[in-house]
């Protein structure tokens, strides 16, 4: 598969109504702006992927394994892409389009032990004041260097600081929040992935905040409350750095086996044992026959004869529970390779949550028809 989950090494907001409370423990991530008569006030979240991490994954299992459009391996390529997501808990007040941006965070903090409703208030990490805890270490407030800033109220200074260029990168990255778009944050961060990665620039995670044109507003007709689960979150919907790269290879060796050329077919995972310890990396093979093959004369029986699907293959992983898709179609990142032996894809169990069930749905293009094939495909990752 050519989709990697990372998760964060720490998270945490900052409220400017509460200038010193750290809120590293807490399930929720938030990103609002809120209306106080004459005092309007705001929240930011920030978020950090291991360093470590990216670089194991780009040099250990992207590099050497991308290819181009026709299968052909690129062996010192890093084309990949990385999103920034977080998933919904709660939101209010979008009656109107409402911009979140991502920038990479230009200072480091500390994450702290606090949580929103902890009384008194929790100050051992970072906060809308200070980075590392109350008292220590504030946020740059003037004198910004050319490729960064923040933004504040002079009586309230504080909130982070941020990249928003580097060289030819810009980051710029937003998503429009609306009555009936998506709510769930899913935002491109390819280019400050990338700089992370060559420590062009320090690795301080991202901030996630609403635009400059919604923050401290005095009209209460124009906020929104805008919440995320956090690492510390007790559901299946932690944040993620999701990776995607193209690994599809169509290389069939030496085999006599052919490609399928009839939508009257039945497919089923080979050797699949049902349960994955969390962390492997396992090859889904894919057995594929007509339903009713034609007669030949032949010593072998005609139902042995495995067949390859389509070059346009795809396969997607559902959520047994939810009914949701944790790895969706994608003509690019989730196509079907093929070897010697059969269609087959890789799968990271990392980014499935341990203890649920899943389903692998295959969907293949022929003769113009598109095949949906969900036939009993289950297996289950567990803690091992």
């Amino acid at each position: 598969m050519a989709i990697y989950k990372l998760f964060p090494e720490k998270d945490a907001t900052l409220y400017s109504a509460y200038p010193n409370q750290n809120t590293g423990l807490d399930e929720i991530l938030e990103a609002s702006t809120t209306f106080i008569p004459n005092n309007p006030q705001v929240s930011r979240f920030l978020i950090q992927f291991s360093t470590d991490e990216i670089q194991n994954l780009i040099n250990n299992t992207i590099s050497g394994s991308v290819t181009d459009i026709t299968g052909s391996l690129l062996t010192e390529s890093k084309d990949y892409k990385s999103h920034l997501k977080c998933f919904i808990a709660e939101i209010e007040g979008i009656n109107t389009d409402t911009t979140l941006e991502v920038f990479p965070l230009a200072q480091s903090w500390n994450m702290g032990t606090g949580k929103y409703h902890d009384s008194p208030k929790t100050e051992n990490g970072c906060g809308w004041t200070y980075r590392f805890s109350s008292g220590s270490g504030p946020w740059e407030t003037e004198s910004f260097a050319d490729i960064t800033t923040g933004s504040f109220l002079d009586d309230n200074k504080g909130g982070g600081v941020w990249y928003v260029s580097y060289g030819t990168a810009s980051f710029t990255q937003s998503q429009v929040l609306n009555y009936s778009s998506n709510k769930d944050l899913n935002v491109e961060v390819t280019d400050a992935t990338t700089l992370f990665y060559n420590e062009n620039i320090t690795n301080n995670g991202f901030i996630v905040k609403q635009s400059s044109n919604s923050e401290f507003q005095a009209d209460e007709n124009k906020v929104a409350e805008i919440k995320y689960f956090s690492i510390d979150t007790h559901t299946i919907y932690p944040p993620e750095l999701e990776m995607q790269w193209r690994d599809y290879d169509f290389n069939t060796g030496s085999s006599t086996n052919t490609i399928i050329d009839t939508t009257q077919m039945v497919a089923s995972l080979g050797d699949n044992p049902g349960t994955f310890n969390r962390g492997s990396v396992e090859k889904f093979r894919i057995n594929c026959r007509p339903q009713f093959p034609q007669r030949v004369f032949q010593t072998a029986s005609l139902y042995s004869i495995n067949h390859y699907l389509p070059t346009s293959s795809y396969y997607a992983i559902k959520d047994l529970d939810t009914n949701e898709f944790v790895i969706d179609f994608d003509t690019n990142y989730t196509q079907i390779s093929a070897d010697n032996e059969s269609s087959y894809f890789t799968l990271y169990m990392n980014g499935l949550e341990p203890e649920r069930y899943y389903q692998v749905l295959i969907k293949t293009i022929l003769g113009g028809e598109t095949l949906i094939l969900n036939d009993n495909y289950y297996f289950k990752v567990i803690n091992g």
